[in-house]
């Protein structure tokens, strides 16, 4: 996987800090005409539907707030990264994100369900479209994976180590740790098939991305190539997000009108 751009790099240094200020945050940005350029765009977008155009950059980190600047210049990143990435047969890229976009969306509207803060919501939205980025390496050998998950109907994660050795989620802490993300959204990588495993102060947030994950393989919101989640989990999942499963169905109209929202978020 490439690196991380020195730009992304330093947006993510300086958000991490507690004294950060908007000022800060434009200080770097100004520097990148790209990104300036994604996050003068958001501001303008459908996505906010302001009356008056907003041309400032400063302006514009103010309104939008540092995590959702920060996470915009992650999200693009990534996905400028991935397209980078020799292409596989094996997982159609398109499908791929569309998936990712709808565990980012789920994820944040069952952070909302569960009564957080709007500021908080934005971490969930990242962490759900970031949890599968330890696939994205795999090649053509992952096509054998993949059928006989398929054709087995077995959750595949349980499949990759029996082939390849190495399962998706050891992939994405080794990015993680390359890329230096954030302790939440590395556990979130790491453990979204054993939410009990991250941090506790990151297991509620790495549970509710497993639930949505969870969710959006059910409903074969594009495709990951788990077809088949592990049933079994689901009664943890939803008492560690404190959420009946109801509730959790109880969203899907609101899916995907917000995917459409997430897309535009994303520039895809």
């Amino acid at each position: 996987m490439p690196s991380l751009s020195t730009t992304v790099s330093k947006v993510l240094e300086i958000c991490s800090r507690t004294d950060t200020s908007p000022n800060d945050l434009n200080k770097v940005i100004s520097l990148d005409p790209v990104l300036t350029g994604q996050v003068l765009k958001l501001i303008n977008s459908a996505y906010y539907s302001l009356v008056n155009k907003v041309t400032s950059l400063t302006r514009a980190i103010i309104m939008l707030g540092l995590n959702t600047v920060k996470n915009l210049a992650l999200s693009t990143a990534v996905i400028r990264c991935v397209g980078q990435v020799k292409k596989s047969k094996a997982l159609p890229i398109k499908d791929f994100w569309a998936h990712s976009i709808g565990v980012g969306v789920m994820a944040k509207l069952l952070a909302a369900e569960r009564g957080l803060p709007l500021a908080e919501r934005e971490e969930y939205f990242v962490a759900g479209l970031l949890h599968d980025l330890g696939k994205i390496p795999f090649g053509d050998e992952y096509i054998e994976v993949l059928a006989q998950a398929k054709n087995e109907q077995l959750p595949l994660i349980h499949l990759e180590k029996q082939h390849l050795e190495i399962d998706h989620e050891e992939v994405g802490e080794m990015i993680a740790s390359n890329w230096r993300l954030n302790p939440v959204i590395t556990d979130a990588i790491c453990h979204h098939h054993s939410p009990e495993q991250a941090s506790p102060e990151h297991q509620a947030l790495v549970a509710t991305v497993a639930l949505a994950d969870f969710y959006i393989c059910l409903f074969d919101i594009g495709n990951a190539g788990n077809r088949y989640p592990d049933g079994e989990q689901l009664p943890t999942l939803l008492a560690m997000c404190d959420l009946e499963w109801s509730a959790v169905v109880g969203l899907s109209e609101l899916v995907d009108e917000e995917i459409q929202k997430a897309e535009i978020f994303l520039q895809v």
